[in-house]
């Protein structure tokens, strides 16, 4: 059983796959584990917490058991990110503003950075990151 956060991200959208590349760069430590919102694996994921399992319009973190999304999701990613800690700056903005930003992104992402015909495809060596 997989004890790392997981990022669960929209494995057609062309942002959220360069966010995973993003975030595979900078995690040295090889913390997160990542999972498509389409795979078996974010499948269930949505279902145990009641989710909708055909909307992938948010970010999501799976950590001790619970899930958080939207701008919750990505601050808590991003404080225990090395050399991204002072993200933790933006916790000050209330939730409402910082949710509205994310889903004005999230809303428009398609048009904005395009989507791909099918999910992220990981090489050999990222593999092993990645749960099905």
């Amino acid at each position: 059983m997989n004890n790392k956060p997981v990022i669960l991200f929209d494995g057609v959208c062309n942002l959220c796959n360069g966010s995973v590349q993003f975030i595979l760069k900078r995690d040295k430590e090889k913390k997160f584990m990542f999972a498509s919102l389409q795979s078996d694996y974010g499948q269930k994921i949505l279902q145990q917490f009641n989710l909708p399992t055909d909307n992938f319009n948010s970010f999501i973190l799976y950590q001790d058991g619970k899930i958080f999304s939207k701008s919750t999701g990505a601050l808590k990613m991003f404080s225990q990110l090395q050399g991204w800690k002072w993200v933790k700056i933006f916790w000050i903005i209330p939730k409402f503003i910082r949710d509205a930003v994310y889903s004005l992104i999230a809303n428009n992402r398609y048009k904005w950075f395009g989507k791909k015909e099918t999910c992220m495809v990981p090489t050999p060596e990222l593999k092993e990151r990645f749960l099905d």
